[in-house]
């Protein structure tokens, strides 16, 4: 950012500020005199400000004010009428408000400026996030403003130990970002390495939540999320309130939270909106459709490869029966399909509207039949990879995980049969015992030797039955909710 010096001289400083941003039609100069004949600059960028609170709570007292010459502190307590109004005399920090939206504000016989909060950028509601969608519960989701999100995570925890930190990252957009704990709850060594890990970010720009995770996270190459993701306020608080730490990053509504675990992409926001028996038998439905999604393909592959002897002869004979005439050897067959799913699905998702869900289902049946009666594919191989790709979507936050999975275990059932689709998911489980998410064990409470003292394990229990906090890996055990 350019460095800048302000002087006393009032008519030095506004040429100053019109050589800095010259050539930008956004940007306003009103200078205004009052009765007295106080002298002031007002500085700010038009669409980002709100016109009618510079009219009437900085223009009209000056205009109004019998003051010959006032100094910045003077200005700030005697005239303004603003409520949030500073005296700010680092021009690094003062500039860095000004560009986010803030009114500049400079009187004649004092350097220092003043910073008036007046932004009045567009915004919009905080609707329910379409891809977090409940059945019960909350319906407000976080948007691309800075304030009203912590604004919406401060309503929901009224604790005076919440704490808010903020930082700057990005060399040239000087993106706000706010670390967020609960004091006490959360372990310092977990805040400080957040803290650490966002102080050695060097980055250019920062436009998303992304950027930073992808930079924080780790095990990068792994397909699995070690960081947590989430656009909905209920969720950032109750992270918060078992100890984690939330990420909230300016222009972006997703919030990150720390450390994220396995059992995590298995649960949904309504989880604990509902009975618990319905909760728990949709967690044991999403962990086996994620289980199904990533073997079904491979395991049809080995068995009509390597393994017909324990196929039943009835369901072996119509297997073989449709495979007649089929062009391709099964693993092939396989693969295309399940590529030919992936362009669906991308398709859709980039095709706008209800047009892309229509193009998808549309294009699925009319390709899938056509694929059977032309005999390019059989018809079990369709229902097999049909069936993949809808246990896929049961899971969510494993999409990447289970289009990583499902062609490395379709290549390892083409080279090893049963054997090589076992040792790819022993190598998968080694790597995810391997994992951790800000030191904290990936798979805790799903190995018996990685254990938190915690109720809200795989499956979760009454709310009668939580009587300590739902995340304690850091904590001694034993101690109730204070």
């Amino acid at each position: 950012m350019q460095k800048i010096t302000f002087t006393s001289d009032l008519d030095a400083n506004t040429a100053l500020m019109r050589s800095i941003f010259e050539g930008d039609d956004t940007f306003i100069v009103r200078k205004v005199q009052g009765n007295g004949g106080l002298r002031c600059a007002m500085f700010f960028f038009d669409g980002m400000v709100d016109s009618h609170v510079i009219n009437e709570s900085l223009v009209r007292p000056v205009l109004l004010s019998r003051a010959a010459r006032l100094s910045a502190d003077a200005l700030a307590v005697r005239v303004l009428q603003a409520d949030d109004c500073r005296v700010e005399p680092d021009t690094d920090k003062a500039l860095t408000a000004f560009l986010y939206g803030d009114t500049l504000v400079l009187t004649e016989g004092d350097a220092r400026p003043l910073i008036v909060n007046t932004k009045g950028f567009a915004r919009r509601s905080p609707d329910e996030p379409e891809n977090e969608r409940v059945l019960s519960g909350p319906r407000e989701g976080f948007t691309e403003c800075f304030m009203p999100n912590l604004a919406l995570i401060r309503r929901r925890v009224r604790d005076t130990r919440l704490k808010f930190t903020f930082l700057r990252v990005g060399d040239r957009t000087n993106t706000s970002v706010c670390l967020c704990y609960l004091d006490g709850l959360c372990p310092e060594e977990l805040v400080r390495e957040m803290q650490d890990r966002l102080g050695a970010l060097t980055l250019d720009s920062v436009l998303d939540a992304n950027y930073i995770a992808e930079c924080l996270r780790e095990h990068r190459w792994s397909p699995f999320p070690t960081l947590g993701t989430t656009e909905r306020p209920d969720v950032a608080a109750s992270r918060l309130l078992e100890g984690r730490c939330a990420l909230v990053v300016d222009g972006s509504p997703v919030v990150l939270t720390a450390p994220h675990l396995l059992q995590e992409c298995f649960q949904s926001n309504d989880d604990y909106y509902i009975s618990y028996l319905q909760a728990n038998v949709s967690r044991v439905l999403r962990t086996l459709g994620f289980f199904c999604s990533v073997t079904i393909p491979a395991v049809y592959t080995a068995l009509l490869l390597y393994h017909r002897e324990l196929v039943p002869a009835r369901l072996l004979f119509a297997v073989t029966a449709a495979q007649r005439g089929v062009p391709l050897p099964v693993g092939w067959e396989v693969l295309l399909l399940l590529i030919v799913l992936e362009v669906l699905r991308e398709a859709g998702a980039r095709t706008p509207g209800a047009m892309g869900q229509t193009m998808s289902i549309v294009g699925g049946l009319v390709l899938g039949q056509a694929a059977v009666s032309a005999r390019f594919s059989a018809a079990p191989t369709v229902i097999v990879v049909a069936v993949a790709g809808v246990t896929g979507l049961m899971a969510p936050r494993l999409q990447a995980a289970a289009l990583w999975l499902r062609f490395l275990l379709l290549g390892a059932a083409a080279a090893g049969g049963l054997y090589g689709v076992g040792l790819m998911l022993s190598l998968t489980t080694a790597l995810l015992c391997r994992m951790t998410s800000c030191g904290v064990p990936y798979l805790v409470n799903l190995v018996p030797r990685v254990r938190a003292d915690t109720e809200d394990t795989w499956l979760r229990v009454p709310w009668y039955r939580m009587k300590y906090d739902r995340f304690r890996f850091f904590r001694t055990a034993g101690r109730d909710r204070e």
